[in-house]
């Protein structure tokens, strides 16, 4: 049997004998791997989770594969909302998020079997339903205030759950002033001016996304939420300086009642057709052979929707409701204003009485 190591002695004897430093160091390596090999699976950084598991934030609705729906006035467009699952006594409610006043607009609610519609929506809503799970809202004929946020609420108790859906419509973003100059409106004459043309105020999404489709403009104006903002492309002297960079610059938000600004309008496409008739008249003329032919004089948001949806271009002003003088360029050339980019040109507003334009006119469908 062998005996003890005396008290006192190291690690590094054996039966007082000193090993040499090699074997002193693989002695301590060999220690340190037994001890970690030994300590409690407490210390192990490979730990088994504790607990239940997170439960999913949506238990009975699905998740949208896509958040966003496109679509264009006059169309019809379907907002996705499926459960996966039917709980007991469970509504589920339509609503539109009104960022203006900060609340929603109840749109449609149901249990299943039966269905009430609220709302000036009511009229072009109704449930998809093509099976017991499909919750999803149908909106036909759409308008331009239709495009915003949506949201489809299960109310089931204390478990309510809910997507969020927004709805985008196609279109063109359009600056507009008065034919008494630039800065003339309010928040609330910029408004009307813009439904005025077949038109709406524009969002800041529609104008940032007209920003990236190469707007470029040096007059500030009104949009949908109350700021101010103009988007620019080429920064130059007159517009903010060139030290600035391009983007949509913003006033923020202004006196509704008090400033006055220019307007961004924004429109879709049309049911109907704009076309020319050409002749030298003055603006009461216009309006009149318009009617002759069982149409209308043009809005300004008429002309811009035909040149973007229907690739309208002609090289010849004319006449608009406005009593502004406007043509549509689709394919830029020398002899057509001589700028390099498509785009409605203006002649501005001039007088009336003078006969030498023709007219656009629109026949609706």
């Amino acid at each position: 049997m062998g005996t003890a190591a005396p008290r006192g002695t190291q690690l590094g004897t054996v039966r007082g004998t000193v090993l040499p430093p090699a074997l002193r160091m693989h002695r301590l390596f060999l220690l340190s791997s037994l001890w970690i090999l030994a300590a409690p699976p407490a210390s192990s950084i490979f730990q088994r989770p504790t607990g239940t598991p997170a439960p999913p934030r949506l238990q009975y609705l699905l998740e949208p594969l896509h958040a966003a729906v496109h679509t264009q006035r006059g169309a019809t467009a379907t907002l996705p909302c499926v459960l996966r699952a039917l709980p007991r006594n469970y509504r589920v409610k339509w609503s539109k998020v009104e960022p203006a006043n900060y609340g929603e607009s109840v749109i449609i609610i149901t249990n299943g079997l039966y269905h009430k519609n609220y709302g000036p929506l009511s009229p072009r809503v109704r449930l998809r339903h093509s099976h017991r799970y499909d919750a999803s809202l149908t909106i036909t004929d759409v308008a331009l205030e239709d495009e915003g946020r949506y949201r489809c609420q299960l109310v089931n108790g204390l478990e309510d759950e809910s997507v969020s859906l927004t709805l985008h419509l196609e279109g063109v973003v359009f600056p507009y002033q008065p034919s008494n100059g630039r800065y003339k409106f309010n928040y609330h004459e910029a408004k009307r001016a813009c439904e005025q043309q077949d038109s709406r105020l524009a969002t800041y999404q529609q104008l940032y996304k007209a920003w990236t489709e190469g707007l470029d403009w040096c007059n500030a104006g009104w949009i949908l939420d109350g700021t101010v903002n103009y988007p620019i492309i080429n920064s130059r002297e007159p517009c903010g300086g060139r030290l600035l960079l391009p983007g949509v610059r913003s006033y923020g938000a202004r006196d509704k009642q008090k400033d006055r600004y220019d307007a961004f309008c924004f429109t879709s496409a049309i049911r109907g057709q704009v076309y020319f008739i050409r002749g030298h008249l003055n603006f009461k003329e216009a309006g009149q052979a318009c009617r002759n032919h069982g149409a209308a004089i043009a809005k300004v948001g008429q002309l811009y929707s035909a040149w973007k949806f229907s690739q309208l271009d002609r090289c010849d002003g004319g006449w608009l409701a406005d009593g502004s003088v406007r043509y549509p360029i689709a394919t830029p050339r020398e002899r057509c204003g001589g700028l390099p980019d498509p785009g409605v040109r203006s002649f501005g507003f001039p007088s009336k009485e003078l006969r030498t334009y023709g007219t656009y006119c629109f026949v609706g469908k």
